[in-house]
């Protein structure tokens, strides 16, 4: 799995959320998102990257997101 190619996907959802006036809102936006359309693999690979390379590349707001609903996007937790 390209880490690079997650990080463009992510970032482009993070554009989509950008627009959200609440930034709350925005974040659980972005993670639901991942939660419910990217597989297992692909959450766990984006998560080892911010552990493993500092979150390089992604749009503050994939980061803040991330970090504030890791236990939400982590593969194994149940959907909300």
């Amino acid at each position: 799995m390209d880490p690079q190619h997650l990080i463009h996907m992510a970032n482009r959802i993070g554009e989509f959320f950008q627009a959200d006036p609440d930034r709350q809102a925005a974040l659980e936006g972005i993670a639901g998102h991942l939660k419910r359309f990217w597989d297992p693999r692909m959450r766990r690979e984006i998560l080892r990257w911010v552990d493993e390379h500092e979150a390089e590349g992604l749009s503050p707001l994939v980061i803040d997101a991330l970090r504030a609903h890791r236990k939400l996007i982590a593969p194994g937790e149940p959907s909300p």
